[in-house]
């Protein structure tokens, strides 16, 4: 059984840990908050133990620590892990910035230890299949992507100033979508963004409705939409077009069951938010990193994928401010 310590007892980190306590080949032993009382009811419900800092939760019999805590604390764990001889799993992003997300990766990489990061939406069942079909030309050569992700309803503005702005917070895993399903990178970045959802967050600084293009040396092309409001639930989906063909993953619903009538057809509403709309993906990427651990072969996110991503939502930042493609070089 492998050993995990889990660092945020708040929304993620209780989704992490039931994971842990149901993973046949894992075992939750410690949990560290700030919020001592969140803490301690997840370990109590998953059989743990309370730490009372990450130190002392790194210092114990662990095989690996899991990362869901506020971003701004994530490269300092990370880091500390790294030179502990530690795995470690990370919820995206590394860092908001990027020249520290490279000093992170660079203790890493001296203290020779794994690193993956949460992009959870490779995971994804739908969206794997999906990857598989266009790597293996079942639609000719890939020429345009386009990613749709809006959430239900656009977060506190008090979380919306902390957050990094809608690049680096939201759009950022569709980014890391865009470079795993293109298979290269972009060079030009060109973003164009709104606050018409709610008026703070535009006050605050920030956006809430966006579109980006992304185009690769090879010309393919990737648009991405984002919206902090939709009122038919998370709205998650891809669609690829190639020279032969298209391939297409639609919103996940609670069941398949259509009904109709004299007014036509009516299924149910796309799954409430992500929670439940990547539970199979939140799963499936604790199985790859359990894998990865005990040596097999595994798909994993890596630190270098987030530092990638976050280049992109920086360049789509920077073309938002200045009305003007930005250049990768």
């Amino acid at each position: 059984m492998l050993k995990f310590a889990l660092i945020g007892a708040g929304r993620i980190g209780r989704i992490h840990a039931a994971n842990l306590a149901a993973h046949p080949q894992a075992r939750l032993v410690s949990v560290v908050d700030v919020d001592t009382g969140a803490a301690a009811a997840v370990a109590q419900r998953h059989g743990a133990r309370v730490a009372a800092s990450a130190a002392e939760a790194l210092a114990a019999d662990i095989d690996a620590l899991l990362v869901a805590s506020s971003t701004d604390t994530h490269a300092d764990l990370v880091e500390a892990a790294a030179r502990a001889g530690k795995a470690v799993f990370c919820e995206k992003p590394l860092d908001l910035d990027a020249d520290r997300a490279r000093n992170t990766l660079a203790v890493v990489a001296g203290a020779g230890t794994l690193l993956a990061l949460g992009f959870n939406r490779r995971y994804d069942p739908s969206f794997r299949r999906l990857r598989q079909e266009a790597r293996g030309g079942r639609i000719g050569t890939v020429e345009v992507i386009s990613i749709t992700s809006r959430d239900p309803a656009p977060p506190p503005v008090s979380y919306v100033q902390r957050s990094g702005g809608l690049f680096r917070d939201m759009m950022i895993h569709d980014l890391d979508m865009a470079r795993w399903l293109l298979a290269e990178d972009p060079v030009s970045v060109y973003a164009r963004g709104s606050a018409l959802v709610d008026p703070e967050i535009g006050r605050a600084g920030d956006i809430d409705t966006a579109v980006v293009v992304l185009e690769t040396a090879s010309g393919r092309l990737c648009q991405i939409t984002n919206s902090r409001r939709c009122s038919y639930g998370y709205d998650q989906r891809i669609e690829v077009f190639g020279s032969q063909g298209l391939l297409r993953a639609d919103n996940d619903t609670a069941t398949r069951v259509a009904v109709a009538g004299a007014g036509g057809f009516t299924t149910e509403p796309a799954l409430p938010f992500f929670l439940e709309r990547y539970a199979a993906a939140y799963r499936a990427e604790l199985d790859e990193f359990v894998k990865s651990l005990r040596g097999e072969p595994a798909e994993l996110a890596s630190g270098a994928d987030g530092l990638q991503a976050l280049l992109l939502a920086n360049a789509a930042q920077r073309s938002l401010e200045t009305r003007q493609p930005v250049m990768l070089t």
